[in-house]
């Protein structure tokens, strides 16, 4: 059984100050959201947490192993070096988009995102460690068969990327509408997917549905762990064999000597 820990962190007024006393530098703000997703996601990794930017004004953290106290260092730290604060919310749940709900409705309740009087808000209590299991999380690493093969060397980077881009927003919905699991894009061919506990053919299903839909062919490897860096480390060299044994699923059930599992629906 899963036990997600999610935190939904939102700039606070931030639409409103990129254009007060007038609108700011594109690449300026750019910057400055790219500093701040490396910097949150470098404090989060430190506990073993995972980062995705959505609009990057929202990140979604998944946090198992972070406590109130960690949370409000992180606020206080983008707090003394950056121009804006930041609010956080934090949810948890057996399905991960049932976690972010919970995180982003203690957001919602505390005010409007561009509500100049809503600062550094903090909602919602982390686990405890009693409630905590070394099974709490199941990462899917995915990424696209040969995508430097049939993309990348193929086509202009644009195309490649729509291409690509395609592929994760049709697995990404079918997830989030079939499981409650949450999707992101990771960069290159990579989309890393935090699951509630699904079945060998979940997985085949989700990645027929992106072939059916969108015609790209996608691998996964599966791991489960007491934090998202754990599971998000087995997940990977399970993909690794993926791509050694030439098999769309492969799972791997941890432990000392890693046990990697071919998925089968027989």
């Amino acid at each position: 059984m899963t036990n997600v820990q999610l935190t939904h962190l939102q700039l606070d007024n931030y639409g409103p100050w990129t254009v007060t006393p007038e609108p700011r530098r594109e690449m300026d703000l750019q910057a400055l959201q790219t500093r701040l997703f490396a910097d949150v996601a470098q404090f989060v990794g430190g506990y073993g947490g995972y980062v995705f930017p959505t609009r990057y004004d929202n990140l979604v953290a998944v946090t198992n192993g972070l406590d109130r106290r960690a949370h409000e260092s992180l606020q206080e730290s983008l707090g003394n070096r950056y121009p804006i604060t930041v609010s956080l919310g934090i949810g948890s749940g057996q399905r991960p988009a049932d976690a972010l709900d919970e995180a982003s409705t203690h957001l919602h309740e505390a005010g409007s995102a561009q509500d100049g009087d809503r600062t550094e808000v903090f909602g919602g209590e982390p686990l405890s460690k009693t409630a905590r299991s070394d099974e709490d999380l199941h990462v899917a690493h995915f990424d696209v068969d040969d995508a430097t093969g049939v993309y990348t060397d193929q086509l202009n980077e644009y195309d490649a990327y729509l291409a690509i881009e395609r592929g994760y927003a049709a697995l990404a919905r079918y997830l989030r509408e079939e499981h409650g699991a949450l999707a992101f894009f990771a960069g290159g061919d990579n989309v890393i997917a935090v699951c509630p506990s699904l079945s060998d053919r979940d997985y085949h299903d989700a990645i027929d549905h992106v072939q059916e839909t969108a015609t790209v062919d996608l691998k996964v490897g599966v791991g489960t762990g007491y934090t998202a860096q754990e599971a998000g480390m087995k997940a990977k060299h399970a993909l690794e064999h993926c791509r050694e044994a030439g098999v769309p699923v492969v799972r791997d059930r941890g432990g000392e000597n890693p046990k990697l599992q071919i998925a089968s629906l027989s």
